[in-house]
């Protein structure tokens, strides 16, 4: 009897959503990994790739982390056990992690942005940053820097080739 080669797994870290805009805006001092509390049509809304994190934030409320402005629309082949696209979820979290958080974000003026969501062996899971607001001239300078960066490769990779430009 031949034995049955196991299945190739499906991508054990497959990110479902970025907060691109959330990098531009603050400056992203600590993260997070946290687990998410969600109903059946909300995974599988998620695995369908169906999600969007602009404007949405993280609070603490009575010493628990919770997500809120997380779009997650209906699911398409849900029926009347559908849940709300943009209801408050709870995030998991070890209880000194939310107290460093909180301690942290009620001392500055600092905030907890969702920066991806992902699936982390079948699990949802959402990377928080504790984050401090740019203002203009900070975002001006963090282009520039980009900017300078990608001409300084660009001219090395000139330079390996034997390119004169």
């Amino acid at each position: 009897m031949a034995k049955k080669k196991k299945q190739a797994q499906v991508d054990n870290n497959s990110t479902l959503a970025t907060n691109r805009r959330a990098r531009h805006d603050y400056k992203i001092l600590d993260t997070l990994e946290c687990g998410m509390v969600l109903v059946g049509t909300e995974i599988k809304s998620l695995r369908e790739g169906k999600i969007s994190l602009v404007d949405s934030f993280a609070t603490i409320d009575d010493g628990e982390l919770y997500i809120r402005n997380l779009h997650i629309p209906e699911y398409s082949n849900g029926s009347w056990t559908n849940h709300s696209p943009k209801r408050t979820r709870k995030l998991l979290a070890h209880r000194r992690e939310i107290d460093k958080l909180m301690g942290q974000v009620r001392d500055g003026n600092k905030t907890l942005i969702p920066l991806r969501v992902y699936l982390k062996d079948g699990r949802a899971k959402c990377e928080v940053g504790l984050a401090q607001g740019k203002q203009d001239y900070d975002k001006r300078e963090s282009i520039k820097r980009r900017d300078q960066d990608r001409e300084i490769t660009r001219e090395l990779g000139r330079r390996i080739k034997g390119i004169n430009a």
